[in-house]
């Protein structure tokens, strides 16, 4: 069953704004992009043979700052993606109070198809169509799925060339030498860590000393997530990546895994784990369980069958509609993607803010004010839930309506 991100958006939206009572006209305006760009990218590959690529941009809102998000490269890219992603980076950055608004960028393509030199000319060949509408002031590019530092870096130096603007502003998730930030690479794990503290800490879930965590995703974002829950006194008994799972209701040690998967390229196999399979990862009785990998991996067929008390999304838009309904019914508290994993954009803002500025902060800097401004989005958050005793995730997207809606009438 295919579920539409882009309708799941605005769904989520609706049911925040209908409890809150919130400007039916402006929650309207919220449901469009204020405008996408479609451009066609000519290449060419080693062979000498041209071949032209599609490539997108949705720039969603922009009443509380420049529209800010990733560009992603991958097959499957489309439009209605773009969009719902688009629309979540607007919500995103509210909830955490940063001064964007929200934007996602994409282009259909395998990368792996691509060589170094074909890759480096597609990735300056999408700015060559596109970099009208970039700008460090009106439309702020990261990396996504498949991009990384090094192409921020190319695409950062084809923008200046073409336009003039020496700035580095026009790209976060640089590389350090490329007016990156540190603590970039940590920062959407260890945001989504503090939120949890603030869980722990207000009692808001009884987790005991020593609770059960369930992992589904074993990238960047989730090595981090379980390396900070481990030092926190928690266990981790399961992980997945792409090929599987594994199971340990005694504990996994992360470090172990991570150096098993260097090794052997999957995480299955760990001697002392059981193997099992990333549907069977969601269903395990865990006290909390972090689906840090797909979008719609709970959903109506199994959300009667999850156990986990806590539910944290540190990936983008894991949870239908429908089983957001079922986990109310069931007391399951669900901490939305739009807090959970806000850690990557709001240092990303850090990184702005430096490059726009000319000053350098070091990583305990940049940390300790990510802490701060994560805490506080928590606390936000929190206190609409309690005002309209609903879930977080209305209580997320009911704090951002309201501060996109204030902005629009400003």
């Amino acid at each position: 069953m295919h579920v539409n991100p882009f309708e799941t958006a605005k769904a989520q939206l609706e049911a925040a704004a209908k409890l809150a009572q919130l400007d039916v006209d402006k929650v309207e305006q919220l449901k469009n992009p204020d405008r996408y760009v479609e451009v066609s990218i000519p290449v060419i590959l080693d062979n000498g043979e041209q071949e032209i690529f599609t490539g997108f941009r949705s720039q969603h809102n922009n009443a509380r700052g420049p529209y800010k998000g990733g560009i992603r490269f991958h097959q499957d890219v489309n439009l209605d993606e773009v969009r719902a992603l688009s629309f979540w980076m607007s919500f995103k950055n509210a909830v955490v109070g940063v001064p964007f608004g929200g934007g996602k960028g994409g282009i259909i393509v395998n990368p792996k198809e691509l060589s170094p030199t074909e890759l480096e000319r597609f990735s300056r060949g999408y700015i060559k169509n596109m970099y009208p509408v970039f700008g460090p002031e009106f439309d702020v590019p990261a990396p996504d799925v498949n991009t990384n530092g090094q192409i921020m870096g190319w695409m950062l130096d084809e923008y200046q060339k073409i336009t003039g603007n020496k700035s580095k502003a026009t790209f976060t998730g640089k590389s350090l030498e490329d007016g990156g930030s540190q603590g970039r690479t940590e920062a959407t794990g260890f945001g989504g860590v503090y939120v949890f503290e603030e869980i722990v800490n207000k009692k808001i879930v009884n987790l005991s000393e020593g609770a059960s965590i369930a992992i589904q995703g074993f990238g960047n974002v989730a090595t981090y997530f379980a390396e900070a829950a481990k030092k926190l006194g928690f266990k981790i008994v399961a992980l997945s990546d792409s090929k599987g799972g594994i199971y340990n209701p005694e504990g996994i040690d992360v470090a172990l895994a991570e150096a098993h998967k260097k090794s052997t390229g999957a995480l299955k196999d760990l001697s002392g784990a059981k193997n099992i399979s990333n549907h069977e990862l969601l269903e395990l009785p865990v006290d909390v369980l972090v689906p840090a990998a797909l979008e719609n991996v709970l959903t109506a067929q199994n959300a009667e069958h999850i156990k986990a008390k806590l539910i944290i999304e540190m990936a983008n838009g894991p949870t239908t509609p429908e089983a957001d309904m079922v986990f109310e019914k069931k007391g399951i508290v669900v901490i939305p993607d739009i807090l959970a994993n806000s850690g990557g954009v709001c240092t990303s803002y850090f990184e702005w803010y430096q490059n726009m500025n000319n000053v350098v902060w070091s990583k305990e800097e940049v940390l300790e004010k990510l802490s701060a401004q994560i805490k506080q989005a928590f606390a936000d958050v929190w206190d609409r839930q309690k005002k309209y005793s609903t879930t977080f995730r209305n209580g997320a997207y009911i704090l951002a309506a309201e501060r996109i809606i204030g902005a629009m009438r400003a």
